[in-house]
């Protein structure tokens, strides 16, 4: 499995671990956006400063990273308030 792959299934996770465990599903997805941004952020220095990516290799993977969990956490919360 990749580590995109990976990446994306631990912000599936997550997001789905703070959905449960708060009630305010506002402050749960607040929540998850901050925590995720740092850890997605976390991941492209990672991948530039050790991996040896490109910063324009990392800002793309890092789109899809940051932003697919994203959008499943304001649909969800906008479908199930």
């Amino acid at each position: 499995m990749s580590h995109t792959a990976i990446m994306l299934l631990a912000g599936l996770a997550l997001l789905i671990l703070l959905r449960l465990t708060i009630r305010d599903a506002t402050r749960a997805t607040r929540l998850f956006l901050t925590l995720w941004l740092v850890v997605s952020i976390g991941n492209l220095l990672v991948g530039v400063l050790y991996a040896g990516y490109g910063w324009a290799e990392e800002a793309g993977i890092w789109l899809l990273v940051f932003g697919a969990p994203a959008a499943v956490a304001l649909a969800a919360r906008r479908i199930v308030p």
